[in-house]
């Protein structure tokens, strides 16, 4: 967000400058301070010195609307009120609370809770969950994400073996593990990656394993220790359209991505990929990136299988904001555009996640109803 601009005044940013240039030896410092402020920033985004919307006055004149992703609604550094349509039924239920209570009872903790996701006690009655592993702390700064960001700890190599017991503990139908990156690592976390699938898909065998992983930084060799644990699904998300990328996703390459989910279909794995829409992008985009994700992930064994699509919602005032908010009438159009492309499955819909509806995806395009047969 742009400064504000004002009426000139003793005190305002220009008559700052003119001081500043009065004076080589403050105008030096506080290039410093700037720069130091500015890497701190790109580090970990948070606001510095409280919350400045507090004390904002209307300005008397705003840049907002001429700025990408403001160019609608209102010229304010307020958050948009949400549309009627993106209220989330209060969790619920005979099997939300039989989840609820062995998670409670032995203190374990999942992304549905932390993230707030608006999809918990629908899931949750079905017996799905998120969890993350490799810890809390992410190297990677993207600008829709509430992560935090920094140097991660001590790589806890006993992680998988307290995840599987956790899992079977909460007889889950299906379970999604994510993580944070670390790319501190030389295989980017791949080997807790593929030990936590093994003793997963050991200790609960009925249950299908999906996992959402990052790019491991084109490190082809990681990536294949994860797909040779054999998860049920590998999703990795493209997040937004190529465009968009320098903001949303600047540690990341779109190519990078679409080349991660063909590599998984070409073994023959079931490959899944999810986008978040309002975020800047166009409608027409949408749709190219939908022929792109097919044609660039096309093998011998077919292309990506599954897409998700759900509106992006601004986690606080220090992220990307919200540029539209899609209607549920635009996402039917996305579902419909993507099945008749030749995609098996397209979850789209404002509250939908990347984990949205999974254990009907894993049913339908995996082998774990035979497991759960033997």
């Amino acid at each position: 967000m742009l400064p504000m601009l004002e009426n000139a005044g003793p005190t305002t940013p220009a008559n700052e400058d003119h001081a500043l240039s009065a004076h080589p030896s403050v105008a030096a410092q506080a290039a410093v301070v700037a720069e130091g402020i500015r890497k701190t920033l790109a580090r970990h985004p948070r606001p510095l010195g409280g919350d400045p919307l507090r004390t904002a006055e209307a300005p008397v004149l705003s840049l907002s609307g001429m700025i990408l992703n403001n160019a609608a609604g209102k010229d304010t550094m307020a958050p948009r009120k949400k549309p009627s349509w993106l209220k989330a039924k209060v969790p619920g239920g005979e099997g939300y609370n039989r989840l609820k209570g062995i998670m409670d009872e032995h203190k374990l903790h999942t992304v549905c809770q932390e993230a707030g996701c608006p999809n918990m006690g629908e899931c949750w009655a079905r017996g799905v969950a998120t969890i993350m592993i490799l810890g809390d702390t992410c190297t990677r700064s993207c600008g829709f994400c509430n992560v935090k960001t920094g140097r991660p700890a001590t790589l806890d190599k006993d992680e998988p073996r307290r995840v599987a017991e956790s899992l079977a503990l909460m007889g889950l139908k299906h379970v999604v593990i994510t993580s944070v990156n670390r790319d501190e690592l030389a295989d980017g976390g791949a080997g807790i990656w593929a030990e936590t699938i093994v003793r997963t898909r050991a200790a609960c065998p009925e249950m299908s394993v999906e996992v959402l992983i990052p790019d491991f930084e084109g490190n082809w060799p990681a990536l294949q220790m994860v797909i040779d644990a054999q998860p049920h699904i590998i999703n990795h998300n493209l997040e937004t359209v190529q465009r968009m990328y320098p903001a949303v996703r600047p540690s990341a390459k779109f190519e990078r991505s679409l080349e991660l989910l063909r590599r998984v279909k070409e073994q023959g794995g079931v490959a899944k990929t999810g986008i978040m829409v309002g975020i800047g992008e166009r409608d027409d985009e949408v749709d190219e990136l939908m022929s792109e994700l097919l044609a660039l992930t096309a093998t011998a064994n077919g292309s990506c299988d599954i897409l998700t699509i759900g509106q992006y919602l601004q986690p606080t005032r220090n992220h990307l904001p919200i540029h539209r908010f899609v209607t549920p009438e635009t996402f039917d159009a996305y579902r419909v555009a993507g099945l008749a492309k030749g995609l098996k499955v397209v979850e789209s819909g404002p509250m939908v996640r990347s984990s949205y509806h999974a254990d009907h995806q894993a049913d339908s395009l995996t082998d774990i109803l035979k497991m759960r047969k033997m």
